[in-house]
């Protein structure tokens, strides 16, 4: 399996110790959340390709981006309002640009706060424009050969796409090899169903996937049994990233990357028969 983690975990404003970190702690791919770059609105394709040299040199891979509407203001993914629209496809397009340049090919679309729901908007219509949204950047995801992994989000953080099932049946209606699954274990922990059943149905759909846990640390370091998701995406062919992302980072980000990459290690060992 290939291991990466998010950049956050580790981030102080030195990217190159943030490369080094995740190296040292037998990491193999980095994950970028764009607001730990100085200026991406303004970041040239040029200056994405000696970012992702940076990461390789550092003996990573550049797994691609997360986080993409976090920490910014004006972007909204199904807000009825025009120019916001126009503007939040601008900035994504940007970032397909700059990932693809960087050598990533993952754009984990999280952003709750960016996609939720008005009370007096008509949840059809903004279906229609999300569907619409991923329809309209598909063709330019393909030229940067970049591929979205959008992720439903739990009840308690949005009211808009919240299983694995509604995200697939958005997906079937946007028909595109660009726009695919991400899978996260905090996210589907919300869910009435039990995760290595999520994992085996969503599969054939999946382009990525977080480990961690509901508690905000990472995978094994609290009350979710790990292994069995574990074997169900080995048991299924996965054969993308597993990518650590935390959200508490009082247990410092060492002991953290240390705990969960041994952590997924043994739960991805061969079982001995």
């Amino acid at each position: 399996m290939k291991y990466a983690i998010c950049n956050e975990t580790f981030w102080n404003g030195d990217f190159t110790a943030t490369c080094e970190a995740a190296a040292r702690h037998g990491y193999t791919g980095l994950e970028i959340a764009p607001f730990t770059l100085d200026n991406v609105a303004e970041m040239t394709l040029a200056d994405a390709a000696k970012l992702g040299k940076h990461v390789r040199d550092h003996g990573l891979v550049p797994v691609g981006f997360h986080w993409l509407l976090a920490k910014t203001t004006g972007f909204h993914l199904t807000d009825p309002d025009p120019e916001i629209a126009a503007r939040t496809f601008r900035h994504a397009r940007h970032l397909a640009e700059l990932c693809g340049a960087m050598g990533g090919g993952i754009m984990v679309w999280g952003s709750p706060l960016q996609r939720s729901l008005a009370p007096e908007w008509d949840r059809a219509a903004a279906e229609e424009r999300f569907v619409s949204f991923f329809q309209k950047l598909s063709p330019h995801l393909a030229d940067a050969g970049v591929t979205i992994a959008f992720e439903f989000l739990g009840p308690q953080e949005t009211n808009f796409i919240n299983t694995a099932a509604e995200t697939i049946a958005f997906l079937e209606r946007i028909g595109s090899p660009n726009v695919k699954l991400h899978l996260d274990v905090k996210a589907m922990s919300s869910d009435s169903k039990p995760i290595p059943r999520i994992v085996t149905d969503s599969l054939p759909w999946t382009v990525h996937f977080h480990a961690n846990d509901p508690n905000l640390l990472g995978p094994g370091m609290g009350e979710v049994d790990f292994p069995p998701i574990a074997r169900a995406l080995q048991d299924g062919g996965y054969d993308g990233w597993v990518s650590v992302e935390v959200f508490d980072l009082s247990m410092g980000p060492d002991e953290i990357a240390a705990q969960s990459l041994r952590n997924m290690q043994q739960a991805f060992a061969p079982v001995e028969v």
